[in-house]
C-alpha cells in the first residue's frame, strides 16, 4: 500500500461523486416526482434457540443455505452476498435500499465527547469523537497526553508529544491493520484485508492468510520499544470494536468456506449448478464454523473452531448461514481467542452502551405471503449483555422495517431502544413500462425488551416522504432526523414518551447534513452538503442550528467550502470539537487539508486550513486531536503540531 491509501480511500472517493456535479436528487429512484410513502410495518420478535450438537447444527446450517444456491454460488454473481441467508438484490430484479445507498459507508458520532482520562502528569486532551460517553472506539489515531500512536499502511507508530519525535514504528503481522484501541502501555490493533469487505464474495483461505477474509486482532506492548505481544486471526471480516473500562468486545462476521465451482462457459451452468448444491449438502460442520490461530510473542501457535457448537444460536424463522461472534478481551491483560459467543446471522451495524452490545443488519430480501421475492427491508437487531466480565449473553433479538443508516440510528435510553429506519417499497413493473417508482419514508421504533424478544411501544412514521434519512442525532428525551431528496428537512421530535414518539418541528432549507453534533446551549453543528434548489450539492457546509425551541428549529450560521467535501461526511471519527473550535477534514480543489473554525455568539469564524506539504500525501491530514494547548494533525505522511491560539506550525515529525 501506499501513503495515499491509507485507510478507506473508496468513502472519500464517494464524497467526490457528490461534489462532481451529481444531483443527490437523481439517486433516489422516482426523484422527479412525490413517490407515495411505503406502507408502515410493525416491529416483530425474532426468536432465537441454541443447537445444542454439532450434529443438530450441521443439519440446520444445510437447511437455511439450501434455497440459495446457485450455479455462482450463492446469490448468483461474482459479487454474491457474503450472507448465506440473503440472495443478491440484483437477482430479483429489485435496486438496493435507498438509505443503504449513501449510508454504507458513513458512521456518524453522535455524543460531545469529554476530555480523555488523563494519565499522571499528561496534559489534558481531546478523545476519540464517539457514539457513547464512556465507551470507546477504534479508530486511526489515539492518544492519551503523552504519546500520539498511529497506524497507517500496516504500521503503528508511536509519537512523543514531548519530544516531538517517532520512538517506535512497528510492522504489523497480517498488514492491513486500520484502526486500534489504547489504555495504560497496551494498543489493540484491528483490521481486515479490503477484499473481506462485504460484497467482495466468498473466499475459502485459512485464517492466517492475509489474502483471505481473515481479520486480524494484535496487542502491542507499548512501554520502551514496541513489540508484538500476541496476534489473533480468525476467519471472517472485522465488522467493528467498543472498549468499556477494561474490556473490549470484538465484533466479526463470517461465512461458510464452502469451495464453489463456477460454468465456464453458458453451457457448465446446469452442471456448477447441481455441484454446488452437492457441495452445500455435504460439507462438514468445520466449513461453516469461524476458525482462530493464536500466535505469542515467542512464535508459539494455536489454533482452532473459534466457537463451539453448543455456543452458537439461530432464529427459528429466517436462519442465516453466516455467524456473527462477539469475542471478549481483557486490556490490558493476555490476548487469547476472545471465548466468543455466536449466532447464525448477519451483522453490519455495531452500537455500544456501558451495559449492552447491540448488532444489526438489514436484510435484503424476504420472500413475501406468495413466495415471491420483495425488496422491503427489515433490520435485525441482537442485544447482547455487557453489563459483567466475560462473554457477553445474547439477551434479545426482534427486526423492525427498514433499512439503518448507521450506529447513530440507534440509541438506548431509560430501558428503551429508539430505531430510526427508511422503508423503500418498489411499485409493480410491467413489460417495457417505464422505470418504477420507489416509495420511501423514514419512521422512529420505539422497542423494549420482553423476554428474549424486542416489543414494539411506540412509532412515528411519515418522516420524509419520498425521502431518504441522511443523519440521526438521540439525545436523551429528543431526536433530530435529517431527511433529503431536494432540500433537507430537520426534523425535532419529542421521544419523552416511549409510547408516543411525536413530531414537533420541521426545517426545510437546501442541502443536507450528514453528521449532527451538539454544542451545547441548544445548539446543534451539522456537517454535510449545500445543494441548489434542485437538490445538486455544491461543496461543504457547516451548519448551526438553534434548537433551544424543539417546535422552531431554526438555522443561525453556516460556513460553505464550495466543490469540497469531508471525510466526517462518512465516518465522524474525523470530527472534533474542542471547547469553542470546531475541526473537520476536507478536500477541495487546492488539495486535503484540516478545517478549522471557531464558534461563538454570532456563529463560525475560519481560523484557517492546515494542510501537510508534499505531492503523496492525499487526501492530506485526516485526524486533527488536541493535547495541551496544541493542535495535532495526522496524514500518513506523518504529523503537525500547531499552536491552538493561532494554528502557527511548531513542529512536523515525518513518518518514514
Amino acid at each position: 500500500m501506499t501513503r495515499k491509501s491509507w485507510g478507506g480511500r473508496a468513502a472519500l472517493l464517494a464524497g467526490a461523486a457528490l461534489v462532481a456535479g451529481v444531483s443527490a436528487a437523481s439517486a433516489v429512484p422516482g426523484a422527479q416526482g412525490d413517490p407515495p410513502a411505503a406502507a408502515p410495518v410493525e416491529a416483530v420478535p425474532v426468536d432465537l434457540v441454541a443447537f445444542d450438537t454439532c450434529d443438530t447444527a450441521l443439519a440446520g446450517l444445510r437447511r437455511a443455505i439450501a434455497p440459495h444456491v446457485g450455479a455462482y454460488g450463492l446469490g448468483g454473481g461474482y459479487f454474491a452476498a457474503q450472507d448465506g441467508g440473503v440472495a443478491a438484490d440484483a437477482r430479483a430484479g429489485a435496486p438496493p435500499p435507498v438509505a443503504a445507498q449513501q449510508g454504507a459507508t458513513r458512521r456518524e458520532a453522535a455524543a460531545v465527547p469529554d476530555a480523555a482520562p488523563e494519565q499522571p502528569g499528561a496534559p489534558g486532551h481531546s478523545s476519540t469523537n464517539a457514539h457513547e460517553a464512556g465507551v470507546d472506539e477504534p479508530d486511526l489515531v489515539k492518544t492519551d497526553g503523552e504519546r500520539v500512536v498511529t497506524v497507517a499502511d500496516g504500521r503503528l507508530r508511536v509519537v512523543d508529544a514531548a519530544d516531538r519525535r517517532v520512538t517506535a514504528t512497528l510492522d504489523l503481522p497480517g498488514g492491513h491493520a486500520s484502526q486500534l484501541l489504547l489504555h495504560g502501555d497496551r494498543a489493540l490493533v484491528v483490521g481486515s484485508p479490503a477484499m473481506a469487505m462485504p460484497g467482495w464474495g466468498v473466499t475459502d483461505l485459512p485464517a492466517a492468510d492475509p489474502a483471505g477474509q481473515g481479520s486480524s486482532i494484535t496487542l502491542v506492548d507499548l512501554a520502551g520499544q514496541a513489540r508484538v505481544l500476541g496476534s489473533l486471526t480468525v476467519t471472517g471480516r472485522f465488522v467493528d470494536a467498543r472498549q468499556t473500562g477494561d474490556v473490549v468486545r470484538v465484533v466479526t462476521h463470517s461465512a461458510p468456506r464452502l469451495g464453489w465451482v463456477y460454468p465456464t462457459d453458458g453451457g457448465e451452468v446446469a452442471r456448477s449448478l447441481i455441484r454446488n448444491r452437492e457441495i452445500a449438502a455435504s460439507a462438514p460442520i468445520e466449513a461453516w464454523l469461524p476458525r482462530y490461530e493464536l500466535t505469542g510473542a515467542d512464535g508459539a501457535r494455536t489454533e482452532g473452531p473459534l466457537v463451539a457448537c453448543d455456543r452458537l444460536s439461530h432464529p427459528v424463522e429466517h436462519p442465516a448461514t453466516s455467524v456473527l461472534s462477539v469475542l471478549t478481551f481483557d486490556f490490558p491483560g493476555e490476548l487469547g481467542s476472545g471465548d466468543a459467543v455466536a449466532i447464525t446471522a448477519d451483522g453490519d451495524t455495531v452500537y455500544g452502551t456501558g451495559t449492552s452490545l447491540y448488532v444489526a443488519d438489514d436484510h435484503r430480501l424476504r420472500p413475501s405471503a406468495r413466495g415471491a421475492a420483495t425488496a422491503f427491508p427489515t433490520t435485525a437487531i441482537h442485544q447482547f449483555d455487557t453489563s459483567r466480565p466475560g462473554p457477553p449473553e445474547h439477551v434479545a433479538s426482534g427486526e423492525v422495517p427498514g433499512a439503518l443508516l448507521n450506529q447513530y440510528a440507534l440509541s438506548e435510553h431509560d430501558g428503551h431502544l429508539r430505531v430510526a429506519t427508511t422503508t423503500s417499497e418498489p411499485g409493480p413493473v410491467a413489460r417495457n413500462s417505464a422505470p418504477r417508482e420507489v416509495a420511501t419514508q423514514s419512521s422512529v421504533t420505539v422497542l423494549r425488551r420482553a423476554g428474549k424478544a424486542f416489543e414494539q411501544v411506540g412509532k412515528l412514521d411519515g418522516l420524509g416522504v419520498g425521502e431518504q434519512i441522511y443523519s440521526v442525532r438521540f439525545a436523551g428525551p429528543v431526536g433530530y432526523v435529517v431527511t433529503f431528496r431536494q432540500v433537507d428537512p430537520l426534523y425535532t421530535l419529542d421521544l419523552s414518551d416511549p409510547a408516543d414518539p411525536r413530531r414537533v418541528g420541521e426545517l426545510k432549507i437546501t442541502g443536507y447534513s450528514a453528521y449532527l453534533h451538539p454544542a451545547g446551549d441548544g445548539r446543534l453543528i451539522g456537517v454535510g452538503q449545500e445543494a441548489t434548489a434542485r437538490g445538486r450539492t455544491t461543496g461543504t457546509q457547516v451548519s448551526l442550528f438553534d434548537v433551544s425551541d424543539p417546535a422552531a428549529p431554526a438555522k443561525v450560521a453556516g460556513h460553505h467550502l464550495p466543490g469540497a467535501y469531508s471525510e466526517v461526511e462518512f465516518d465522524p471519527h474525523a470530527f472534533l470539537f474542542w471547547d469553542d473550535l470546531v475541526v473537520l477534514p476536507v478536500v477541495d480543489e487546492r488539495a486535503g487539508g484540516l478545517l478549522v473554525l471557531r464558534l461563538d455568539g454570532a456563529g463560525f469564524s475560519p481560523l484557517g486550513t492546515v494542510r501537510h506539504g508534499g505531492a503523496d500525501v492525499d487526501p492530506g491530514p485526516r485526524r486533527a486531536l488536541v493535547i495541551g494547548e496544541e493542535l495535532w494533525t495526522v496524514s500518513a505522511a506523518g504529523a503537525g503540531v500547531h499552536g491552538l491560539a493561532d494554528l502557527g506550525q511548531r513542529a512536523w515529525v515525518p513518518f518514514t
